[in-house]
């Protein structure tokens, strides 16, 4: 009931009639209402003063300027251990600068994919047969070095590479009957052995191979991935060695996992060949002993197919050689890269992802400039000829050096001997003397051809199939 003030006293407003009587009724339920809410509310008594509307508001922003803070730190951080594992050479740094290649990679989101592309090869192995004259390339007859001898070798250990002076070297590249280093090689003490040692028994199998498909597994990097049985034709089943090169650390680890040779030493089709006495500390060496010098592991093979132990063979090594060699009259197959094209970008890309110590790459590349090696420049007058620069000569001047076809013709052993010993002799990083040592092979031997096919790493993707590496067989050298 309202109350009204008369003469300083509150009274109550009477109010009679139908119209009082509702009036009244309203005013004593919205006042039970109010009531009712009251005693629902729990908010503390200094929720609505503004001085807790401040402190909030302070609080907020202390927060997101520890976040942005944080944010702006981790960049500032990001960017400096990238400068760290970048140290270029200013001769480097500069050359890398008039190529306008970005020092930081792209980020992208997606990963690139590469797809297989489709390959001419032939339906069958009975449709194919070498051609006449097929082996009428350069002809010139190779010795090796089977012990060193040379008296400026200060130590008399032993050497896989040997002790090959400078000017040893440079003779190395001239195409004619000539000793050359090419692993292997003793050293002065008759009790020396230079490592990669294999059993008689193997040795003996080896040599009797006429095409061989080789890989390796040093240090467990990698499962053994058998070729595919049902795409491998029964002519190549009888007269195609496979094998597959392993330290006892490898065997060890493979017959854990139910990969435990037969009474005749295979794995499937792999011929399982242990190696004792690695001639590298660095895994990835060693690798290459087997990828460059199968002429030499097979004496009597005609043809050779090697393929990273990251792969799984899916078609017929016949077919291959076919396709690829005879077809194409080449003496030497392998694919470019999937993604770089010349050789600056593959050191900067081994650099930034720290592939090898900074130094020894910056030694040898400025090794290689020093010795005419270049990027191909029109609008330079005194440019040589396209044959001898870079990143002119092929779609691709970086291999992706996981797959090759090989004729043992004396061009191809010649060349896998040289591309070896520069292996050898710098990084482990194979691409970055590619170019390299068929540049100056074709230069100091111009009316002598080495034919090179370099085909589409697609081609490469639909013989085999990829995976990853188990795992580092080793750290970069420090």
């Amino acid at each position: 009931m309202a109350l009204f003030k008369y003469n300083g006293e509150w009274l109550q407003e009477r109010r009679g009639g139908l119209i009082g009587a509702i009036l009244n009724s309203v005013v004593a339920r919205n006042e039970q209402g109010s009531r009712v809410a009251r005693r629902g509310r729990r908010f503390p008594r200094n929720f609505l003063k503004p001085r807790f509307f401040r402190w909030l508001l302070l609080l907020l922003a202390v927060l997101f300027f520890c976040v942005f803070a944080t944010f702006v730190l981790k960049l500032l951080s990001n960017g400096n251990d990238e400068e760290k594992h970048l140290p270029l050479s200013g001769e480097v740094l500069e050359q890398v600068s008039s190529y306008d290649a970005p020092l930081t990679p792209p980020k992208s989101k997606r990963r690139k994919q590469h797809f297989p592309c489709e390959v001419g090869l032939a339906a069958a192995v009975d449709n194919i047969l070498e051609p006449k004259n097929y082996m009428n390339f350069t002809q010139f007859s190779l010795e090796y070095v089977e012990r060193e001898m040379n008296p400026h070798a200060n130590s008399p250990q032993s050497r896989f590479g040997g002790y090959q002076t400078l000017n040893e070297r440079e003779k190395s590249f001239l195409a004619r009957n000539q000793t050359i280093h090419c692993g292997f090689v003793k050293g002065m003490s008759r009790l020396s052995s230079p490592g990669f040692e294999l059993s008689e028994n193997d040795k003996a199998y080896m040599d009797t191979c006429r095409v061989a498909v080789s890989s390796c597994i040093f240090g467990s990097s990698d499962f053994l991935r058998r070729p595919t049985s049902r795409l491998i034709s029964e002519f190549s089943k009888k007269n195609v060695c496979f094998v597959m090169f392993v330290d006892e650390q490898t065997l060890s680890k493979l017959s854990s996992e139910g990969h435990t040779p037969d009474e005749k030493g295979y794995v499937g089709l792999w011929k399982i060949v242990v190696v004792r006495n690695l001639p590298y500390l660095d895994m990835r060496k060693t690798g290459k002993v087997p990828k460059f010098l199968s002429h030499r592991l097979f004496p009597s093979s005609r043809y050779s197919i090697w393929l990273d132990s990251k792969m799984r063979l899916n078609t017929d090594p016949m077919l291959i050689i076919e396709f690829f060699l005879w077809r194409m009259r080449a003496e030497y197959a392998i694919s470019n890269h999937y993604d770089r094209h010349c050789v600056w970008e593959e050191v900067l890309q081994n650099k930034r992802l720290y592939k090898y110590n900074h130094t020894a790459i910056d030694e040898q590349f400025m090794f290689y400039q020093s010795d005419g090696l270049r990027k191909f420049n029109p609008s330079d007058p005194n440019t040589s000829l396209p044959r001898t620069d870079l990143c002119s000569m092929y779609p691709a001047d970086v291999p992706e050096g996981s797959f090759i076809i090989r004729a043992h013709t004396p061009m191809s052993n010649l060349f896998s001997c040289l591309w070896f010993n520069e292996v050898d002799r710098f990084t482990s990083r194979d691409q970055l003397s590619f170019a390299y040592t068929y540049l100056k092979l074709t230069r100091m031997n111009p009316d002598k051809p080495f034919l090179l096919n370099m085909f589409k790493d697609c081609e490469r993707r639909a013989l085999a199939k990829l995976f990853r590496h188990r795992l580092l067989s080793s750290p970069p050298p420090p």
